[in-house]
């Protein structure tokens, strides 16, 4: 069994402010910073072995401090950005919400919808499940952090209870908490 502890980033100014962020490269704010101190004097007990994050800034920024704490090196890779919500990044959530008749900015009404010059829920679904099938072939620790953003770490849930893309349910996931799964490899194997 391997254990993924699937961490979302600290706070940014952009998720005090209601603004879709995807792809944009946002830092995390001065609660943000102090948010990922914690997380890193918190999961620093556990035995974690190796630290994956996404590459953008808040998720790195995110993982640095356990990284240092563990004397680990962040292994950053593009897999694990959020959804690229192209022309609506940067827009306040609420406002696209009222324009695509959705609960907020970032749901979907399918999983083959995507916003303008952005990715579909099944392409972000792909794209975590490709990463996890690859990481779980050989995973380099029994304990793994892996940092990123709330859509890869649901899409990361889904794919390891086998949950087909098209029922996966959209529920918030805090900024700097951890959703922690269990996963025998071999079952990911297809």
């Amino acid at each position: 069994m391997t254990t993924l502890h699937l961490v979302r980033h600290g706070e940014t100014e952009w998720n005090r402010d209601g603004r879709i962020q995807g792809w944009a490269d946002t830092p995390l704010s001065e609660v943000g910073r102090e948010q990922a101190r914690e997380l890193a004097a918190t999961l620093v007990e556990r035995p974690i072995g190796a630290i994956y994050s996404s590459d953008l800034r808040r998720a790195y920024e995110t993982a640095e401090p356990l990284a240092r704490q563990l004397g680990l090196q962040v292994r950053t890779t593009p897999a694990l950005r959020e959804r690229h919500f192209g022309d609506n990044e940067g827009r306040v959530a609420a406002e696209v919400a009222a324009e695509l008749g959705t609960r907020s900015g970032t749901t979907w009404h399918g999983a083959d919808d995507r916003h303008p010059g952005g990715e579909s829920i099944r392409e972000v679904y792909s794209r975590v499940a490709a990463f996890l099938d690859e990481l779980l072939q050989r995973p380099p620790a029994e304990e793994i952090a892996i940092v990123t953003s709330g859509g890869p770490i649901r899409f990361a849930t889904a794919y390891v209870a086998r949950e087909p893309v098209e029922t996966v349910v959209w529920r918030a996931v805090d900024n700097c908490s951890v959703t922690t799964v269990e996963v025998d490899p071999l079952s990911l194997r297809r």
